[in-house]
């Protein structure tokens, strides 16, 4: 078994299952994407609760495994060759997970690069869109008298809610009867949208987008996506 010790980041989060995945996260659409993730293939992991009202993700321990200082982040003991991988970015995570389990990627070429191309679409698009808009209607920015700010993220977050809705159309996932990674990135975006932020009657949801609606009910009623959504508990 590969040593973590020699990680600074097991000196504030010390691993009690040293052979098994760290998942350093939070419960944000970002961080339940790896959570939701590792429930789905059953791979064994141990989470850790990077507190941001601690100012965890700017501590020495945790940039030294994310210089970025954003969650999700994992240390994995046995990465590729037998050696220890540490990686951030949910994005490149879950294609990771993928490759590693052999799960919830098509392995047919064509249909691998589509799933990752409407991965791209949820974290070029959907993710920063979504979260500029609940920054707008829910936090700091409401107090702003200008709406054009929230205007605009509520128009471009309908837009790709469009877009999604379409692609929805006659499959019942985004890759089509079979559930990917691709899903997996982008409900929880969509769930946080119209509930944490509380937006769903400013871009129209439900009624504009019956098959967005589906999907996402079809989601959140997975058992794995369930336990996921509540991990790292508090």
């Amino acid at each position: 078994m590969n040593d973590l010790s020699t990680f600074p980041i097991t000196a504030r989060w010390p691993a009690q299952h040293p052979d098994r995945l760290q998942l350093y996260s939070l419960t944000t659409p970002n961080g339940v994407k790896i959570s939701i993730m590792l429930e789905e293939t059953g791979l064994p992991y141990e989470a850790h609760r990077v507190a941001f009202d601690r100012n965890d993700q700017l501590s020495p321990e945790f940039l030294s495994l994310n210089p970025n200082n954003k969650i999700p982040a994992i240390l994995d003991p046995d990465g590729p060759g037998g050696r220890p991988l540490a990686l951030f970015e949910s994005g490149a995570i879950l294609v990771y997970l993928a490759d590693k389990t052999g799960q919830l990627m098509p392995a047919a070429p064509a249909q691998r690069y589509e799933t990752l191309q409407w991965l791209m679409f949820q974290m070029g698009g959907i993710g920063p869109m979504f979260g500029q808009l609940g920054f707008f209607h829910k936090f700091a920015g409401r107090e702003y008298e200008d709406k054009r700010p929230r205007d605009r993220y509520v128009a471009e977050s309908k837009r790709l809610l469009n877009v999604l809705e379409q692609r929805l159309a006659g499959r019942a996932w985004i890759m089509g009867d079979e559930y990917t990674i691709a899903d997996i990135a982008t409900f929880p975006w969509v769930r946080n949208l119209v509930g944490f932020y509380e937006a769903g009657p400013l871009v129209g949801f439900p009624d504009e987008f019956p098959q967005v609606q589906r999907a996402l009910a079809a989601f959140v009623a997975r058992p794995a996506v369930q336990r996921g959504l509540e991990i790292p508990k508090r």
